[in-house]
């Protein structure tokens, strides 16, 4: 088991606006989850992890909103802001000081995907090899930049930086574990991405090995459409198909969209993988498939929206398909 998880969740989100115009990426609703906290329910399942750090920069003051305890399942969260983006390498070393002492293993994972890889064996892999960092690589999954050798375990190249020629056969998929030891290499208060460092130490012949995960499913939801695709994924699911994630989530009911504070007109009619967010507002007459309501959301009467998401506080009418209010 690893101790500490630290949790890269800083970016932009650029690619989800305006979804991500008020929110960070890592805390758009799935379900009536925040992402990220699936991924908190994944490093607890898989690796016991007991304590989240957490990199932020856009809206950092809605994690506090999120999380107004400081901890998730009675796990702490710490967060460490970043007024400028560090990028991967200084976004990491800018929570050293946060490491107790003989921290041990870290891993390191992007808040801002949904998976249920097999992390438990990569950290026993990362351990038996004697790594100082270990990737999590995807054989089917994602670009693939990464060229590793399966028999040492070994990353030789990556997004061909090096000029190897080598065939680039894996993605990164959810983050890496890294020893302490790797915090050094970083400079301080600096944006560096990790992409360098690591090239460095395959030319140095240093412990940069990688693990495969094939097994279970990675959505990356860096896209309006992938975001409506998982939930569509995630309501189409059937229990004796294996349900994604495997881990399953902290609220035993969480596959329930509808929040008990929801208020649906009763001939308002709800179907496919629709979601009703706390507080929303579904009025008399309204059509909704596949839509997803943000809390405090609201449908006016006779609305008919398909595949639309209604962010928080706004209010959606008339016939829409395929758009964000």
């Amino acid at each position: 088991m690893t101790t500490t998880a630290v949790l890269l969740a800083a970016g932009l989100g650029t690619r989800l606006r305006p979804l991500t115009e008020h929110l960070p990426k890592p805390l758009i609703p799935v379900g009536l989850k925040p992402l990220i906290t699936f991924a908190f329910d994944h490093l607890i399942a898989d690796l016991g992890v007991e304590e989240f750090i957490v990199n932020t920069h856009h809206c950092a003051d809605a994690y506090h909103d999120a999380f107004p305890t400081g901890e998730y399942r009675g796990r702490p969260l710490r967060f460490r802001h970043e007024p400028v983006l560090l990028d991967s390498a200084g976004g990491i070393k800018n929570i050293a000081d946060l490491l107790v002492p003989d921290a041990g293993t870290l891993m390191v994972y992007n808040g801002d995907i949904l998976t249920d890889l097999p992390l438990a064996s990569a950290l026993a892999r990362h351990r038996e090899a004697g790594n100082e960092v270990t990737l999590i690589l995807r054989s089917g999954d994602g670009p693939k930049h990464i060229a590793w050798d399966a028999d040492t375990g070994r990353v030789l190249d990556i997004r061909n930086r090096l000029s190897t020629g080598l065939p680039h056969e894996f993605a990164l998929s959810c983050g890496y574990l890294i020893e302490p030891a790797f915090l050094d290499r970083i400079p301080a208060g600096e944006p560096v991405s990790v992409i360098p460092i690591f090239l460095d130490m395959i030319r140095r012949g240093e412990k940069l090995g990688g693990a495969l995960a094939d097994a279970g499913r990675w959505r990356d939801l860096g896209t309006r459409e992938e975001y409506l695709r998982a939930h569509l994924e995630l309501a189409s699911d059937q229990p004796e198909a294996g349900l994604f994630p495997r881990y399953g989530a902290s609220d035993p009911g969480w596959r329930d969209w509808i929040h008990p504070s929801a208020r649906i007109a009763p001939d308002a009619r709800l179907t496919g993988a629709c979601v009703v967010g706390k507080n929303a507002r579904v009025g008399e007459g309204a059509i909704l498939e596949n839509t997803i309501l943000w809390p405090g959301a609201e449908i006016s009467s006779g609305a008919r929206l398909n595949q639309c998401i209604v962010r928080t506080s706004q209010v959606a009418d008339g016939t829409a398909s395929d758009h964000v209010f």
